[in-house]
């Protein structure tokens, strides 16, 4: 194959274009549509025939549809979309499945969502990719699939990148680990370039971040425990940033934490070079001060990190050097969560109140403009990964999310969808809230 050929990902099932009908199958009326690619902010009616946008508009004529959602007083905006979800499937049902995962996301307004590949066994070979699809099938949502870069995420043999790009991944990334050897990327980042495939980048320095358990700071002192400090994320982010530039390949630096390495990554992009990045929710709400409840829910890879850290992540979301904002949504078993700090696993289910932390943290409290933030979920991710997602226009897929924004709501893990409830933000109180989602025109959830 040579560098200008493309592979052509296939949809998810349940995306293909049917007959049109006499009806609109669904009409969105009275809400206030908010698109960020065409910057439409305005009162606006959607019109859904066979899964697909016909029109948008603002109509006082009679409307003959078999389905009227009434959107007054609400937020209409393209379905979100999550590039960084942890499923479980296959290997550990217990936390999550593939099915259980979709129905956490339709909860929190997410029409789209992408599985990493550090399942049991990895997602490295395309029977495994073909195994998650089938799966997806039954998902309420669209599911898609990253690989592994390396096989068995070793980090010594690239994966078979073409036949993961046949079977239809849509990135590839070691998530969970890092590449410690610095060749495998470059023959990574060389292989991706020829299927304009984004490498998704989980960057930590395991000889630096060693036995760390929270960040490296004053409360990791004051605590006793072993702490990884900024600078083992901000060692390998520069060294895949200067990968980048000199391969001329597309990095995606997953869940950035540190005030550093947006630093890094803000004049990296300043010179050139294909790189995005994402924040995850509780790294621009939490910092590390809430370790010493020893809540392991909290207990998160990267780590909590500082007060200047989280303000940092906020000024790079407002100023778009931060890309996306991603849940890495990383479920785990009751049993495994309750033992000592150390001993517990790292990671944090999010799917079900990312919105809520957006809107709360960000948009109410004006870092964010409401556009802004949902272009963070929407559209950007939709551009880095290649999908035709995150807009509405005509002709593309209905995928709708219908928010509240004066919604306030009590966040309760017991009542999350999600299979594992481990989630440190238990109790709080949030804003904005998802009223109904919508897949390929159909009414998938409804709060």
């Amino acid at each position: 194959m040579n560098n200008s050929e493309k592979l052509k990902i296939p949809s998810p099932a349940g995306e293909e274009k049917k007959k049109s009908g006499s009806y609109f199958d669904l009409a969105i009326i009275g809400g206030r549509v908010i698109d960020p690619e065409t910057k439409m902010d305005r009162m606006a009616d959607i019109f859904i025939r066979d899964g697909v946008i016909i029109k948008v508009e603002k109509t006082k004529d009679k409307i003959k549809a078999r389905k009227t959602i009434d959107a007054k007083g609400k937020i209409v905006v393209p379905g979100l979309i999550d590039m960084h979800t942890h499923l479980r499937e296959p290997g550990r049902e217990d936390e999550e499945t593939i099915y259980t995962g979709s129905c956490a996301a339709v909860a929190g307004g997410f029409t789209s969502i992408c599985c990493m590949p550090n399942t049991q066994p990895p997602i490295d070979n395309q029977e495994t990719v073909k195994f998650v699809y089938q799966k997806a099938k039954d998902a309420k949502c669209k599911i898609y699939c990253v690989g592994c870069i390396t096989k068995g995420q070793k980090g010594e043999e690239l994966t078979e990148i073409y036949d993961l790009v046949r079977a239809g991944v849509v990135a590839i990334s070691d998530d969970g680990l890092s590449i410690a050897n610095s060749q495998v990327l470059r023959n990574a980042l060389e292989y991706s370039r020829m299927f304009d495939l984004p490498v998704i980048s989980h960057c930590e320095d395991l000889n630096l971040s060693a036995c760390g358990v929270m960040h490296e700071g004053f409360v990791s002192t004051t605590l006793g425990m072993c702490g990884i400090p900024s600078i083992a994320e901000e060692t390998i982010v520069a060294r895949d940033i200067k990968l980048a530039e000199f391969t001329k390949a597309r990095i995606h630096i997953a869940h950035v934490s540190t005030e550093g390495s947006v630093d890094l990554i803000r004049q990296a992009k300043k010179r050139g070079i294909k790189v995005t990045c994402e924040a995850t929710p509780h790294h621009f709400t939490l910092t590390d001060q809430i370790i010493r409840t020893f809540d392991t829910n909290a207990k998160v890879n990267p780590p909590l990190r500082t007060k200047r850290d989280v303000e940092a992540i906020k000024r790079e979301l407002s100023d778009g050097t931060i890309d996306c904002i991603a849940t890495d949504h990383a479920p785990h078993s009751i049993e495994e969560k309750e033992v000592e700090f150390d001993a517990a696993p790292f990671g944090m289910v999010g799917l079900e109140t990312a919105l809520g932390l957006v809107v709360t943290e960000l948009i109410n409290k004006k870092v964010l403009s409401w556009a802004q933030a949902i272009a963070k979920m929407t559209v950007n991710p939709a551009r880095i990964l290649n999908l035709k997602a995150g807009r509405i226009k005509k002709n593309f897929p209905a995928d709708i999310t219908i928010i509240d924004p004066k919604a306030s709501w009590i966040a309760d893990p017991t009542k999350f969808q999600s299979k594992s409830k481990n989630s440190p933000f238990g109790g709080r109180k949030l804003r904005g809230k998802v009223c109904c989602t919508i897949v390929d025109g159909k009414v998938v959830y409804e709060g």
